[in-house]
């Protein structure tokens, strides 16, 4: 797809208007295209704007002594009194009724669009789909961390962190650059026997941390939390309970105090007696 095409379809894109086809066409051609990725950006940030600062005009205070000036006034007879009073108590209730539906057509429209976590974990979910049905897993294929946490050097302007938890049954595949939330991110993959995980990582905009919080989206399974100023999000089909486990694990590691190896006692050569390292015999 061109990016002609791909922009024409920016706007319904963001609607959530298209057909899987389309959709898999323009976020195949937004991973690789810097300027139809500005000009998404810009249109996502547009439509929250609009939805969020919209200005809502009430009818004029004024409204009523205008009809009221307007119609003819009341003769001294009750019946005509009565009679211009049910007319006006009518025309009351013309106005109230039309703004209450005006209000809950409002409303209605309002509580239709999906909040920006929705479109989030829609994004997310496209782009492990994504990476499925083009064959692109990885961008360097290595179950090394020390091999694959090196390769985002220079690509992010922020350093991920990389484990291999192989030893626990979910061993790493490799790691790839993806484009999520307006930004570029690293996404590692695992795999559970026949399933992958995409893990997608990048800096939080504060350095609140909150909780793990699972959803479904389309029969795929996501978890997300904020830890250390990090976001991560992780999806697969992979059963809910096992997902929680690599995600269990994983906080563990992250949140376990490095190890500090015990002082090693060397010999002087001078004195043939043990001291410490860091020490230095005068």
């Amino acid at each position: 797809m061109e990016c002609k095409e791909t922009r024409e379809l920016l706007p319904a894109h963001a609607d959530r208007e298209l057909g899987m086809g389309e959709v898999i066409e323009i976020d195949r051609h937004l991973a690789v295209c810097l300027a139809c990725q500005g000009e998404f950006a810009r249109q996502n940030a547009l439509r929250a704007a609009v939805k969020k600062h919209a200005t809502y005009f009430a009818a004029p205070a004024h409204l009523e002594s205008r009809i009221q000036a307007a119609l003819p006034r009341a003769t001294a007879r009750p019946e005509a009194r009565a009679k211009w009073s049910w007319r006006w108590n009518w025309l009351n209730i013309g106005p109230v009724l039309a703004s209450v539906f005006a209000l809950v057509w409002s409303l209605g429209l309002y509580l239709a669009l999906p909040s920006a976590d929705d479109l989030l974990a829609e994004e997310v979910v496209s782009s492990h789909v994504r990476s499925l049905m083009v064959n692109h897993i990885a961008d360097v294929a290595s179950s090394d961390q020390h091999t694959v946490k090196p390769w985002f050097n220079g690509k992010l302007d922020f350093s991920p962190t990389v484990s291999d938890f192989t030893a626990q049954g979910f061993p790493l595949v490799g790691g790839r650059l993806d484009y999520l939330d307006h930004r570029p991110v690293a996404a590692l993959v695992y795999r559970h026997r026949e399933h992958l995980i995409n893990e997608y990582i990048w800096p939080a905009s504060d350095e609140r941390e909150t909780a793990v919080q699972t959803l479904s989206r389309h029969g795929y399974h996501l978890v997300r939390w904020t830890k250390s100023g990090m976001v991560y999000w992780v999806v697969s089909d992979l059963d809910p309970r096992e997902l929680m486990t690599l995600v269990q694990i994983q906080r563990d590691h992250e949140g376990s105090p490095a190890e500090v190896p015990a002082p090693v006692k060397l010999d002087d050569p001078r004195t043939g007696r043990a001291t410490q390292p860091n020490q230095f015999t005068h």
